[in-house]
């Protein structure tokens, strides 16, 4: 039984409370729950201390049965500084289409010109070991003509 800490909406229509609850994963989102810990206000402003009431203590013991938060109480924990949330990766999906074909664009241009760059260096490279290899030719066959 795997178990999870996440949120169980409550309220009415367009009037959502959040309870916070320990769950087994398999159980349905507003269904069947261990255990409540607290609760989630989001219509209140945040400077408000009754936005979100959480059990720390209680959060705390079922973390060391083996309960892992969703992401929405990951914030919760790192605000509280109980739980570090790792860094995230923000999609490119993020950025609008215009910004992105530009983008990409610029990278693929950018590509070519070191692609060019790299063959003109290695050309440049292989005149200058031939026109070598021709200077080191001819001192040798000067003498033994003479």
């Amino acid at each position: 039984m795997s178990l999870v800490i996440r949120l169980a909406r409550a309220g009415t229509k367009k009037r959502p409370v959040y309870h916070v609850v320990v769950a087994d994963n398999r159980a349905p989102r507003d269904g069947r729950f261990i255990e409540r810990l607290g609760y989630f206000n989001p219509l209140l402003p945040k400077e408000k201390t009754d936005r979100l009431k959480l059990d720390l203590d209680k959060v705390q013991a079922w973390m060391k049965k083996g309960a892992q938060p969703s992401d929405r109480v990951m914030r919760f924990l790192d605000a509280a500084g109980i739980m570090k949330r790792p860094k995230r990766n923000n999609p490119e999906k993020a950025v609008p289409r215009k910004e992105r074909k530009a983008k990409d664009e610029e990278a693929t241009k950018a590509k070519e010109a070191g692609d060019a760059a790299a063959k003109t260096a290695a050309n440049a490279k292989a005149a200058d070991k031939a026109a070598a290899d021709k200077a080191a030719e001819k001192p040798a066959e000067a003498p033994a003509a003479s």
